[in-house]
């Protein structure tokens, strides 16, 4: 039984309390389904553990990935070898005892949550279709599927294209030929997992400018008059997201200006819906 038929039940003297903890209750299901999603994926990711290390999050490294490839063709097509990236794989060491069985354990849950993102959406929106009137539930309609689309094509677009640059450039960065680089395992995980989360994440501001916009709370005129700071705040953000280095920040900028242009189109559509 949903929350509201449980609230319809109730009497009107406890219908508040009643609503509060019946919405609770039902949350905690949602949760609940979510973390077990979570952790089944995980599970998963943690079995697999040559495909998930060697053939997903330490191929970005190697010579034979798709985007290092690409580049050195490109490279050979200009006659620029400089343009050839991650052809001297860096070395990756670990030198805390139980570093690699702790790597083991947070990439598998890194891994579930990116993978049963677009399960969480759908338990979210299930919790919250309930309470929308009819129109709000038909203008929402494929919510989850584009969210889902929006958080997938950030995580694709910088594990293909942020990840290689980002290994190659800090990778092979030296400020003096007598000091070597060796990476730490730690470090050289949490700079691909993190970015290519962060970078999933961002990815949704068509989702947040149409959610605010359809409160009220943003307007079209209002995102025009501040293409300027949103430029400003979009570096920020691309610098905090990526790693020390202006190539990468961007690499991430420039598809996020383009997401604000097409949020202003998304606010305009919005804001012309809505009823005078």
């Amino acid at each position: 039984m949903s929350s509201k038929e449980k609230q319809h039940q109730t009497n009107e003297g406890g219908q508040d309390a009643m609503s509060f903890w019946s919405h609770l209750e039902e949350l905690r299901g949602h949760l609940f389904r979510s973390a077990i999603a979570i952790f089944i994926l995980a599970v998963g990711a943690f079995i697999a553990k040559d495909i998930v290390f060697d053939h997903i999050i330490l191929a970005p490294k190697e010579p034979y990935f798709i985007t290092n490839r690409a580049f050195c063709w490109f490279a050979r097509l200009i006659s620029t070898p400089a343009l050839c990236i991650n052809q001297n794989p860096v070395e990756i060491i670990n030198i805390e005892l139980a570093g690699q069985f702790k790597t083991h354990i947070i990439v598998s849950l890194i891994v579930g949550i990116i993978v049963a993102f677009p399960y969480i959406l759908w338990e979210f929106w299930r919790f919250i279709k309930p309470a929308l009137h009819p129109r709000e539930k038909a203008n929402s309609r494929g919510a989850v599927l584009v969210t889902s689309l929006l958080f997938l094509s950030g995580v694709s677009f910088s594990y293909f294209l942020i990840a290689p640059l980002t290994i190659n450039f800090l990778g092979s960065y030296q400020v003096s030929s007598m000091v070597a680089n060796q990476i730490a395992l730690r470090s050289y995980i949490t700079t691909v997992t993190m970015v290519t989360f962060a970078t999933g994440i961002v990815f949704e501001l068509p989702v947040i400018v149409y959610f605010l916009s359809r409160v009220g709370l943003l307007t079209p005129e209002f995102m025009k008059r501040n293409r300027k700071v949103a430029f400003i705040l979009i570096i920020g953000l691309s610098a905090i997201i990526t790693p020390p280095d202006v190539f990468s920040q961007i690499l991430v900028g420039i598809p996020l200006y383009v997401l604000y242009e097409i949020s202003i189109g998304i606010s305009r559509r919005v804001n012309n819906e809505r009823p005078e």
